[in-house]
């Protein structure tokens, strides 16, 4: 009987259990604040549900706002990681693809049963899909470094803030009548188009990393009249945001078109240049390549 259950002695020699060493608070910071935009856009989704559209559309906001400073914030602080880029994209999708599929159903979709579900899904999807593109393209050693500046297609954030703009205009007062849904079902598709096209669209990435010192008072006097009008009049801010944001992309696609011109005509000589010369033999003196 005793050797059905022999005494169980660990191994002398077996290697020590490993240690992982304590992570720096600079590499949590970030993920905490990516987090809480999470809950914001969780939070948004339950608020839709209870029919509170106001404070739903605000928790996006807010979401949007901290989605814009994580990175910001990860950078200063040098604590990017790929574990954080993986947690922003997964929350990117529930606060900018499905908390405003969800909400815009909820509010004029379902008034048009599947055909709105579908589409509902389809903005959904398209934002899932224009992150995994964003995602692959980071990987591209390639890209040229002055296209930094433009990201190709709607940018998530935008995209869902742009797609509530029927909300922000019915709080403002604007009746949704019955002819409403088809609108808004119509406008949610062309904004899920804009997001997974391969249109060109500002970033704003590399600015404000040099300010000229006579621009820092003017830029502290028009962040806070921002900061004012947008206290006061929220949704009439947005309306002004979505709008102006619709009309800047012709214009940044224009300039985008313009710079890839001014590249083009810049590598040809290059391309010249670089053309074989022909065989080894036909050059004399050739020498040794170093």
């Amino acid at each position: 009987m005793d050797d059905l259950f022999p005494p169980f002695a660990p191994d002398a020699n077996e290697p020590r259990p490993r240690r992982f060493k304590p992570v720096p608070f600079r590499m949590i910071a970030p993920n905490m604040i990516t987090l809480m935009a999470l809950c914001l856009g969780l939070t948004a989704i339950r608020l839709a549900f209870e029919g509170k559209f106001e404070p739903a559309v605000i928790a996006i906001v807010a979401a949007a706002f901290l989605d814009g400073i994580d990175g910001r914030v990860a950078r200063m602080l040098k604590g990017t990681s790929r574990f954080g880029a993986e947690l922003d994209s997964l929350a990117d999708f529930v606060n900018f693809g499905c908390a405003p599929a969800l909400i815009l159903y909820g509010f004029a979709l379902k008034e048009l049963r599947s055909v709105g579900w579908i589409v509902a899904l389809i903005f959904a999807i398209a934002m899932a899909l224009r992150l995994a593109r964003f995602n692959a393209m980071l990987d591209d050693p390639s890209r040229p470094a002055w296209k930094k500046d433009f990201f190709v297609g709607m940018p998530a954030p935008a995209g869902a803030l742009t797609a509530m703009l029927p909300l922000y205009l019915h709080f403002l007062g604007l009746p949704m009548e019955r002819w409403a849904a088809p609108v808004v079902l119509g406008y949610m598709l062309c904004i899920a188009l804009l997001v997974v096209s391969t249109v060109p669209t500002f970033s704003g990435k590399t600015m404000g990393k040099r300010v000229p010192r006579d621009w820092v008072l003017p830029i502290f006097l028009v962040v806070v009249a921002a900061f004012g009008l947008f206290i006061s009049f929220p949704f009439e801010a947005m309306v002004a945001m979505a709008l102006g944001y619709l009309i800047t992309l012709p214009i940044g696609a224009a300039q985008y078109r313009r710079r890839a011109k001014a590249e083009a005509k810049g590598a040809a000589p290059v391309a010249i240049l670089e053309e074989p010369a022909g065989p080894a033999e036909a050059v004399p003196n050739r020498g040794v390549d170093i």
